[in-house]
C-alpha cells in the first residue's frame, strides 16, 4: 500500500473560540441559540445513523455513468464527424500520478481533518454552522471529502433534506471502512467537477494548464482545489479574480496548517491567475488557457446539426446524454462544396459572403452545406436563415433551423413559386402578357404604390409565361402574381418549405404582403430555396430539409429514424413537371445559361435583388437541389464584379458556381445520379 499522501504534515484543528465580546447582541445570541439546539439535533442525526449503520452492509452500485457523455456525429459513410460535448473529455489518473501539492490544497481547503475522521467530521459540522451563523449567511460546509464522493458516486441528483444528510453519512461511513484515505481522496479527485466542464483533475489539468496532473506547480495545485467549492462563479478563465483570490486562500490555509513553508508561500503567491493571451512574457503567472474545443470536420454543416438537435432535444439531452448521430452529410459533396465557394471567393475579402446547399430531392437528405468562408471569422450560419418569427413546426410541417443572423430577399428566384401557383389555377405556360419596360401596381406593401422595372429597363411586348420565366421579366409576374393572389402565393411558398415565408401573407406586424413579394421581396434562406426547388425535382413531392438519418441514445433507444421517409405531395406531378420545363429554358437560352453543365435535366433560376445586394442561383437536377447565394453579410451594398464596376447577378459568380459544383458532383454520369451516390 503507498505511503499516505499526506504522511507527516500536520492535521490539529483549532477549538472553537468564544465570541468576541465587542460583537453586538444578534451575532451573540445567534450563534449560541444555533448552537444549544440545532447543532445536537444536527450532530445526533448524523452519528446515530453512522453508529446504527451495518459495518459489512454492501455499497450501492456507483452512480458514475450517469456523468455528462458525448454525442457524436457520422457522416453517412459511417466516418465521425465532430463530437457535442458540454463538457472535456474523462482523462483517467493512476494514485501514484497525483501530486502531494494538489491533495495538500484539497484537504487543506475541503477537508483538513481528512485524515482524522471517519467519515464524518463532527468538529467540521460545528464549526461550519458557527462559522455561517457568525456570518449571516452561509460561508462554510461541513461535508467531508468522503462526504462529497458518496454524494457524486452514490447519490446522484437528490435533494438538501435532513433524511438525504443521514444517509449521506451512513454511506460515508461504510466508504471507510473499505477504502483507505488515500483512495477516496483519489475517487474524489477523478470526479468532482472543477468548471468549464472539466470532470476529474485529469481533464482539469488539461483543460486549464495544457499539462498532465503530475506536472501541476503549488500554484497550479490551489488554484484546482480553489474552484472546487463554485466552479461556475470561481472559473479561472470568466472570473480569473475571483478564483485568483480563492487561490491565495488556499494557499494561506496550506501554510497556516504546516502543509508548505513561508517560502513556498511567497513563490506561489507571485504567481497571479492571468489567462494566457494576457501573461507577459517569461512573468511568473498561473497562465490559463482557454477551453478545449473540437472542432471537428465541415464545421458548417456540424454547426447546422448541432442547432437542429437542439430545437429538436434540448441542449441538456444534446450535451449530456451522449446520443449517436447519423448525418446525412457526403464528406465528398461537402468538401466539393466547401473547396467550390472558396474558389469562387478567392480574391475578395470579408465581409463578402457565399453560401451552398445541396439537398437530395428524394429524402430530404442535406448532402452538403456550407455558410461562408470562415466559420471561425463569424459563427453566424447564413444558410440557414432567421426563425424568429416561425411558428412552430408540426409533425411533417417545415421545421426552421435558426441560423443567428438574418435571411435575405431571393430576389427573381422567388418567381417558380408564383409559376407553380399560376400553373396550378390553370393557366399554361403559353399564356402571355404584357411585358412593359416598367409597371406601376398597386398593393405593393407601400401606401402609394411601387412601379417595377425590367433588369436593364428593356421592354418585350408580349410574352409567354414561358418566356418570361426564361428572360426574367418583372413586369410580368407582378401581373402574374395580382391575378393568382399574393396570399395563395405565400401559402404554396411555406407549403414547398420556405419557413421563413408567412402562410397567410403577413409582416410579423400584421400587414399584408404586396405584389413585391412575386419578385423576392422577402426574406428567405439559401437551405429553404434549395429544399423548395427540390419539389420541383421530386415531382410535386416534398420531404421536408434534415440533416439527421437516425439519432440513438446511449441506451439504444431511437429518438427520430428518417431512413424510410415518405413524402407529402404539395404540388400535382404535371404542374411540377411544367415549371421544370420553364426553368430548363432559363439555363439553355435564359438569364441562367453560366449554368448550362450540358445535361439535359438541369433546370434553375437566377436572382438578384434590385440594388445588386444578393445574387443568387437556384437549380436542380433529378438528384440533387442545390442554392448558392452571394452578398455582404454586414450590409446590403451593391456586388461588384472584381474590377470594382459591373454589376453582379444571379446569372454570373452564382450561376458559375453552381455550375462548377454540380459539374464536380455529378461527374461521369449524364442521367442523373449523383457521382457520390452511386
Amino acid at each position: 500500500m503507498p505511503a499516505p499522501l499526506l504522511a507527516g504534515r500536520g492535521t490539529t484543528v483549532a477549538g472553537l473560540l468564544p465570541p468576541d465580546t465587542e460583537l453586538d447582541a444578534r451575532r451573540t445570541l445567534v450563534p449560541l441559540a444555533l448552537g444549544s439546539a440545532i447543532v445536537p439535533v444536527a450532530v445526533i442525526a448524523i452519528l446515530a445513523a453512522a453508529l446504527f449503520s451495518v459495518p459489512s452492509a454492501a455499497l450501492p452500485a456507483e452512480t458514475l455513468d450517469a456523468r455528462p457523455r458525448i454525442t457524436r456525429l457520422y457522416a453517412a459513410d459511417g466516418s465521425e464527424v465532430a463530437a457535442l460535448r458540454g463538457f472535456e473529455t474523462f482523462i483517467p489518473v493512476a494514485m501514484d500520478e497525483l501530486p502531494q501539492s494538489l491533495a495538500d490544497a484539497v484537504v487543506a481547503v475541503e477537508d483538513q481533518r481528512f485524515y482524522s475522521h471517519r467519515g464524518v467530521d463532527t468538529r467540521g459540522i460545528m464549526r461550519a454552522l458557527w462559522t455561517n451563523a457568525m456570518e449571516g449567511r452561509p460561508v462554510q460546509g461541513g461535508s467531508t471529502i468522503t462526504q462529497q464522493y458518496v454524494k457524486q458516486a452514490y447519490m446522484g441528483d437528490r435533494d438538501r433534506s435532513l433524511s438525504t444528510k443521514v444517509r449521506e453519512a451512513v454511506l460515508a461511513t461504510r466508504v471507510e471502512k473499505r477504502l483507505s484515505k488515500d483512495e477516496i481522496l483519489h475517487r474524489y479527485l477523478s470526479t468532482v467537477y472543477f468548471g468549464g466542464g472539466a470532470y476529474g483533475v485529469g481533464a482539469a489539468a488539461q483543460s486549464y494548464f495544457r499539462k498532465p496532473v503530475s506536472e501541476l506547480t503549488l500554484s497550479e495545485s490551489a488554484l484546482l482545489a480553489a474552484v472546487i467549492r463554485a466552479p461556475s462563479r470561481l472559473n479561472p478563465r470568466s472570473n480569473p479574480g475571483a478564483a485568483e483570490w480563492r487561490r491565495r486562500l488556499v494557499l494561506h490555509r496550506m501554510q497556516e496548517q504546516g502543509r508548505i513553508g513561508d517560502g513556498d508561500l511567497r513563490a506561489a503567491l507571485d504567481q497571479p491567475v492571468m489567462l494566457v493571451a494576457d501573461a507577459p512574457p517569461d512573468s511568473p503567472a498561473t497562465a490559463v488557457y482557454p477551453r478545449i474545443e473540437d472542432p471537428g470536420r465541415h464545421r458548417f454543416f456540424v454547426d447546422y446539426v448541432r442547432r437542429y438537435l437542439i430545437d429538436r432535444y434540448g441542449a441538456t439531452v444534446v450535451f449530456n446524454e451522449g446520443l449517436r448521430v447519423e448525418t446525412t452529410l457526403d464528406p465528398e459533396l461537402q468538401s466539393l462544396a466547401e473547396a467550390t465557394v472558396e474558389d469562387a471567393l478567392a480574391g475578395t475579402a470579408p465581409p463578402l459572403e457565399m453560401s451552398l446547399v445541396s439537398v437530395d430531392p428524394t429524402t430530404g437528405f442535406v448532402k452538403a452545406l456550407v455558410a461562408g468562408r470562415d466559420f471561425d471569422r463569424s459563427q453566424v450560419n447564413l444558410a440557414l436563415g432567421n426563425c424568429e418569427r416561425v411558428e412552430p413546426a408540426g409533425v411533417g410541417e417545415p421545421m426552421c433551423v435558426d441560423g443567428g443572423g438574418t435571411g435575405r430577399q431571393p430576389g427573381s428566384a422567388f418567381k417558380p413559386f408564383v409559376l407553380a401557383r399560376a400553373l396550378e389555377e390553370g393557366m399554361s405556360l403559353d399564356r402571355t402578357y404584357r411585358a412593359p419596360s416598367r409597371y406601376a401596381f398597386p398593393g405593393c406593401g407601400s401606401r402609394s404604390g411601387c412601379t417595377v422595372r425590367n433588369a436593364g429597363g428593356q421592354g418585350y411586348g408580349r410574352l409567354s409565361l414561358g418566356q418570361a420565366t426564361a428572360r426574367s421579366v418583372n413586369t410580368v409576374f407582378a401581373q402574374l402574381i395580382r391575378d393568382v393572389g399574393v396570399k395563395e402565393t405565400a401559402a404554396l411558398a411555406h407549403r414547398f418549405g420556405v419557413t421563413m415565408i408567412d402562410p397567410d401573407g403577413r409582416t410579423p406586424d400584421g400587414e399584408r404582403y404586396g405584389a413585391s413579394l412575386a419578385l423576392g421581396a422577402k426574406e428567405v434562406s439559401p437551405l429553404d430555396m434549395a429544399a423548395a426547388y427540390g419539389v420541383f425535382a421530386n415531382r410535386g413531392i416534398r420531404l421536408p430539409a434534415t440533416p439527421v438519418v437516425k439519432v440513438t441514445t446511449a441506451d439504444g433507444r431511437v429518438l427520430e429514424d428518417n431512413t424510410n421517409r415518405r413524402g407529402r405531395r404539395v404540388l400535382s406531378t404535371l404542374v411540377a413537371d411544367r415549371v421544370t420545363e420553364a426553368l430548363r429554358g432559363v439555363v439553355r437560352s435564359g438569364t441562367g445559361t453560366a449554368a448550362d453543365i450540358g445535361r439535359p435535366d438541369v433546370a434553375g433560376k437566377t436572382g438578384t435583388t434590385d440594388n445588386h445586394s444578393d445574387a443568387w442561383f437556384v437549380g436542380f437536377t433529378h438528384d440533387l437541389s442545390t442554392a448558392v447565394w452571394m452578398g455582404y453579410a454586414d450590409s446590403q451594398r451593391p456586388l461588384l464584379n472584381v474590377d470594382g464596376h459591373r454589376r453582379i447577378f444571379g446569372g454570373s459568380i452564382p450561376a458559375a458556381t453552381w455550375g462548377a459544383f454540380m459539374a464536380a458532383a455529378l461527374e461521369g454520369d449524364a442521367t442523373g445520379t449523383a457521382a457520390s451516390s452511386r
